[in-house]
């Protein structure tokens, strides 16, 4: 700040710097002007003079330090009174701009908020008639025809259910509500919801299920593992999956295990980044990027720590780590 005073300021300096050396200069002209009181007259002016900029440095600087050191968040508070005419105009420009800045803020959070609600009604709407047209297709005497339209209802569906979760996750805290749940429970229930896309891939499932109860949120960890569900499903044909539950250091763990394809090494660090698909893998147009974007972000909102493992040609296990019974308590807290 200093530095910046002394910039700001260089141009008086530099004008009594040059009257100094005026009135010296004129002193050694002029014989009849004795040199040395002017010199002293100098020297007591350029004390002063360094006495008085000491003194202005701390007085205006004050106001400017307190601007520097404001934060972001749009509040005036701590910002020092203005003194001068000029600290004045600065304050009150600063006023007018965040009082702006506040009223459209606030728009713009009202418009998202309306089309987050029309978006949530539109997609309560169309799953009216989804839910009419699986009726019909259970009645299709053509099972090629039925486990085709089956397929790709299933896939309209789970995008529906992937963009209803994708709103409420900036929310998900208001959303939470903590008590014992029964894995086992929740992965039949996935599972039978995705049975029709299975049997069309020729895909089973091995179930391993040793420890089930978990301090959780039903809903949210039913959606952590439809994701984990679809993705090794879509990235598997004809072989089988294999889940398990195990208790490791008190904590319960869920493991997801294919035989797919697996994920590219350079991949890996990068596969629950919002929007990422795949560096090796261009033909999966279909796939949005979004599912363990949203699978780990609502993981991190219950505590649940996600780890996956792939060998490329081989398959990928993805593994859920529950927090501690103990750390219920803090995660209600929250």
């Amino acid at each position: 700040m200093i530095r910046k005073y002394l910039i700001e300021k260089l141009s008086w300096i530099l004008l009594f710097l040059a009257l100094f050396l005026l009135i010296a200069f004129v002193a050694y002209v002029d014989s009849e002007i004795p040199l040395s009181p002017i010199l002293y007259i100098i020297l007591l002016a350029s004390i002063i003079f360094t006495i008085f900029m000491i003194i202005r440095y701390q007085k205006e600087t004050k106001f400017y330090k307190r601007l520097e050191d404001w934060d972001t968040s749009l509040d005036l508070t701590n910002l020092v009174s203005p003194e001068t005419p000029f600290e004045k105009i600065i304050v009150e420009q600063l006023t007018n701009q965040t009082e702006q800045l506040k009223e459209a803020l606030a728009n713009k959070q009202f418009t998202l908020e309306q089309e987050k609600d029309d978006l949530l009604a539109w997609i309560h709407e169309v799953k009216t008639p989804l839910t009419a047209m699986q009726l019909i297709m259970d009645r299709l005497e053509d099972k090629e025809m039925k486990a085709q339209l089956l397929h790709e209802w299933m896939r309209i569906h789970l995008l529906l259910d992937q963009q209803l979760h994708q709103r409420r996750i900036h929310f998900i805290e208001n959303d939470l509500y903590m008590e014992r749940i029964d894995l086992k429970s929740i992965l039949y229930q996935e599972i039978k919801a995705l049975q029709s896309w299975c049997m069309q891939k020729r895909i089973g499932f091995d179930l391993q299920l040793e420890q089930n109860a978990i301090y959780s949120d039903g809903k949210w960890v039913a959606f952590i593992t439809r994701q984990l569900l679809t993705n090794a499903i879509k990235y598997s044909k004809e072989s089988e999956i294999t889940i398990k539950t195990y208790e490791d250091n008190s904590q319960v763990k869920l493991a997801v295990i294919d035989s797919g394809r697996g994920i590219d090494p350079k991949d890996l660090p990068r596969i629950f980044d919002k929007g990422f698909t795949s560096t090796s893998n261009h033909e999966d147009h279909a796939a949005t990027g979004m599912g363990l974007y949203l699978a780990k972000k609502a993981a991190e909102s219950l505590f649940i720590e996600i780890k996956v493992v792939s060998t490329l040609g081989t398959g990928t296990t993805f593994i859920l780590t529950f927090p501690k019974r103990n750390d219920f308590h803090h995660i209600v807290s929250m």
